[in-house]
């Protein structure tokens, strides 16, 4: 089920009363933000650690041992 079903079913006039979907799921409590350290919003480590979990994902699917370090590293 979608988010704008989920609101959509548990509120079913929401955008009389909110701009958006998600400040409709937030008072909902269908969606939360989340605290998380300052490191954790930089678009560079964000997105290495995505590439490093698909790779990680790619390798117990597929197999394949850990990825190797390049010589003189």
């Amino acid at each position: 089920m979608t988010l704008r079903e989920q609101v959509e079913q548990m509120l079913p006039g929401w955008m009389q009363w909110y701009p958006s979907l998600f400040d409709a799921a937030a008072d909902l409590g269908l969606i939360r933000a989340r605290v998380c350290p300052p490191g954790e919003l930089l678009l560079s480590r964000r997105h290495a650690d995505i590439q490093r979990e698909a790779e990680d994902m790619h390798r117990e699917r597929w197999g394949g041992g850990p990825k190797e370090e390049p010589p003189g590293a």
